[in-house]
């Protein structure tokens, strides 16, 4: 990783400076300039939002306070389904090519194994379970494709060092006041959406609340430059016998870098346990006292699980760690904000084309909230696992452990964190009709599951990158138009064989004969059928776009 700069007063250190301060034509109006959407965070979820907005060709400004991506490895952990996501927006070969692929794990107690799990056994998909790749490395990336994008045309600006200090609802959108190292300015927007983290300025400039649980626990996060020879899995260690904590976590990432997570407890003095010599003492006890490494990070956080009562105040959206935090065990939080950016633009985009009604944009909420609570309920649950708060529970826990190392159906108790995994919009209403033929995995709601086409070794055909970011119809066995109109969009249509192809058969078709897909843009499931229907899918259609 480059080094950081010189940090200016108040300032945090960059990693990477991407988008340094420039004075704006918007500064030298004499009124305030409207823009149609101002993403506030050029964090991962900001970055994938502006550039899913403006591959669909809907002009998005980003601001950012700052100038760059800060220090510190921070998100590492990201899923197969985040990394489909980015592949869609054209980002994710160079997060693979870096970042350190990874599927399986091991789940020790104090210096005994109880269990090896694999995140992805099966074949057949482009992707692995995750890679490990540090959060400025994940949105140097991101930047990278805005300006390829911008290049190609599409209408994004990121403006750095461009603080909002004010915002304020409108009739028709938000006005927003902005400091600058050349003095204040004020924007007028159409949409604002909120990817500020999780002490949003703008989410307490509105005076809305951010309701949940803090849990009574420590976890300190110590990077380490390192050679080892331990393999590219998921460690975690229940009562370890180190000593190092009440429990710990081993990763691995790029650069010969190593994440450790040491469980500290409640009562501790921060100051003391983030000094040098203090965590060295807990990774020699973990490595030994003759490991040579360098310690390249320090932090300490606190499980959190809380999220907004609604995503959307007015034309105020918010995204990512704004609208809803997790605990870092289970690599949900930047996981979930990158679905959200999936979910909100091609929604968002539709409204703005005038296509869809503003009714669209509250299926954001319910769908997001419906995956909020997904992850808060097994954050939580992984949270009163891991650090039991009772001696009953704690009881509780080691039984299960103990079993855990002679009985595999224990292990499906066990929770280390339960690992990301991409959320199904099960009985939301965009849902179309379902087949009772079909396998529940591909079934309304849930995202597409990606299968092998064929092609070369290097150069596979995958399902997932044949379908683009618009709606879709996918046909596979049967016979069906090679485009559909209704509702003013154009949606092609793919058309596949499932012969010789027990992935696409499996996946897609189950007991079924033939399938029809109706797909949305964030490729999830609208609805599926048997055979082509065109009032079908024209009914389906509707509902997918709030139009019914």
């Amino acid at each position: 990783m480059a080094p950081a700069p010189a940090s200016k007063a108040g300032e945090r250190a960059l990693a990477f400076a991407l988008y340094p301060y420039a004075r704006s034509a918007d500064q030298d109006q004499p009124a305030p300039a409207r823009h149609t959407v101002i993403v506030v965070g050029g964090g991962p979820v900001g970055l994938a939002t502006a550039l899913d907005l403006g591959l669909k060709g809907v002009p998005v400004l980003v601001l950012d306070d700052q100038e760059g991506v800060g220090e510190g490895s921070r998100a590492i952990c990201f899923a197969k389904r985040t990394l489909e996501i980015c592949a869609r927006l054209g980002a994710a070969r160079p997060m693979l090519d870096k970042g350190v692929q990874w599927n399986k794990g091991k789940v020790f107690r104090d210096d005994r194994l109880l269990y090896e799990f694999n995140l992805l056994p099966e074949g057949g998909h482009e992707f692995p379970a995750f890679i490990n790749l540090q959060q400025p490395y994940f949105e140097k990336f991101l930047h990278e494709r805005i300006l390829a994008a911008i290049a190609e045309g599409a209408p994004i600006e990121i403006r750095g060092r461009n603080k909002v200090e004010a915002l304020a609802q409108t009739g028709n959108g938000a006005r927003l006041d902005i400091s600058t190292p050349d003095g204040p300015y004020q924007l007028h927007a159409d949409w604002v959406i909120a990817c500020d983290g999780a002490r949003s300025p703008l989410r307490s400039m509105l005076g809305l609340g951010f309701e949940g649980r803090v849990f009574e626990d420590n976890f300190l996060i110590a990077d380490v430059r390192m050679t080892a020879d331990f393999p590219t899995e998921r460690w975690f260690w229940f009562e370890p016998h180190f000593k190092s904590g009440d429990s710990a976590l081993l990763h691995k990432q790029p650069d010969g870098v190593w994440r450790i997570d040491f469980q500290l407890g409640w009562n501790i003095d921060r100051k003391r346990e983030l000094e040098p010599e203090h965590v060295r003492t807990r990774v020699d006890a973990m490595l030994g006292e003759d490991a040579d490494y360098e310690l390249v990070w320090t932090s300490i956080y606190t499980f959190q699980c809380r999220r907004m009562e609604t995503f959307r105040k007015g034309r105020v959206l918010f995204a990512g760690d704004s609208a809803h935090q997790v605990s870092p065990f289970g690599a949900r939080g930047a996981n979930s904000g990158i679905q959200d950016a999936d979910n909100l633009a091609w929604k968002l985009a539709l409204v703005v084309k005038g296509i869809a009604p503003e009714a669209l944009i509250d299926s954001y909420c319910a769908e997001r909230i419906h995956g909020a609570d997904e992850n808060i309920l097994n954050s939580t649950r992984a949270t009163d696992f891991i650090t039991p708060k009772s001696g009953m529970s704690r009881m509780f826990r080691n039984a299960v452990l103990d079993l855990a190392a002679k009985a595999p159906f224990a292990r499906s108790i066990v929770n280390s964190g339960r690992l990301s995994v991409p959320c199904v919009y099960d009985g939301l209403p965009l849902n179309g009709p379902d087949h009772p033929l079909m396998p529940p995995r591909t079934r309304p709601g849930a995202p597409l599951l990606d299968a092998p086409l064929g092609g070369k070794p290097g150069a596979e055909d995958w399902l997932m990158a044949r379908l683009g970011g618009g709606f879709h119809l996918l046909a596979i066995g049967t016979d069906a138009p090679e485009s559909f109109t209704a509702h003013g969009l154009t949606l092609p249509c793919l058309q596949l064989s499932p012969q010789g192809n027990e992935p696409l058969r499996e996946r897609y078709l189950g007991q079924a004969a033939s399938a029809v897909y109706l797909v949305r843009p964030d490729q999830h499931t609208a609805a599926r059928w048997e055979r082509f229907d065109a009032n079908e899918v024209s009914t389906a259609l509707a509902r997918a776009l709030c139009l019914a």
